[in-house]
Formats: structure tokens, C-alpha cells, sequence
């Protein structure tokens, strides 16, 4: 292998572990989100259970006001984009969940992404592993 051939898989190695490291903080971006649209259903679920219940609502800082939450049936739901719609419990529930589908999708298609990195960089590691037996070879020999 030559000096260039061995600089150009250098690079891309490097390439290769920037492109695993953004696809690491994309699988946990995901992950954060699921919790947080599982949480939020459960919470959906369990005003709808309850006509009033004590609640903390966070203002800032690490700072909470406690109140009473009246359960309306409605939820005022960001849809993106600055926009807000208000919903019954149901409908959001069922919009939280084809979003939670969604981010399924999403963070299969990144871990299968992720493995195939990992694999390429394995094999490049073997390539250079490779490369540097057969000059500590050609040097000793």
C-alpha cells in the first residue's frame, strides 16, 4: 500500500468516526424524544382519569408554581413550525403515537446506519493493522 493510498484511508477513517459520533447523537436525540412522547401520553392518560388534580408547573430556573389542573379534555399540542392546535385527549394521544411510529422508523434506519459505520470502521482498522505489519515486515526483512 502506498504513502497516499494509506493517508486517503486515514481520511477516511476520520470520516468515518465523525459519521458515527453524528449518528450516536442522533440515536440519542431519538431515544429523548420517545421518552418524553411516552411521558406525555401517560400524563394524557392520566388526567383523563381524573377531573381535577395538584400539579407543578415549571417557570423557569428550577423554579415551580403548584396548581390545580381541571381536566378540560383538551390539550393544546404544537404541531411545528410555531403552529398549535387544540385536541381532545384522544386525537392527541393517537398524534402522539403515530409520532412515536415515526421516530421508530427513524431510529431503526440510524442504528442499521450506525452498525454499518462500525463495520467499515473495523475493517479499515484491519486495513491499517494490515498495512503496518506488512512494513514492520518489509523493514525487519
Amino acid at each position: 500500500m502506498s504513502e497516499e493510498q494509506a493517508e486517503q484511508l486515514m481520511q477516511q477513517m476520520q470520516m468515518l468516526e465523525t459519521y458515527f459520533s453524528d449518528l450516536s447523537q442522533r440515536e440519542a436525540t431519538f431515544h429523548s424524544v420517545l421518552r418524553e412522547a411516552t411521558a406525555a401520553i401517560e400524563s394524557i392518560q392520566s388526567l383523563s382519569k381524573q377531573t381535577e388534580s395538584d400539579t407543578l408547573i415549571p417557570i423557569g430556573m428550577g423554579t415551580y408554581i403548584p396548581t390545580k389542573v381541571s381536566s378540560s379534555n383538551k390539550i393544546v399540542l404544537n404541531i411545528g413550525a410555531g403552529v398549535a392546535v387544540e385536541k381532545d385527549f384522544p386525537s392527541t394521544i393517537n398524534y402522539l403515537e403515530a409520532r412515536i411510529k415515526e421516530i421508530e422508523i427513524a431510529l431503526q434506519d440510524t442504528s442499521a446506519k450506525k452498525q454499518d459505520a462500525a463495520a467499515r470502521l473495523e475493517q479499515g482498522k484491519a486495513q491499517i493493522n494490515q498495512m503496518m505489519q506488512s512494513t514492520q515486515q518489509s523493514k525487519s526483512g
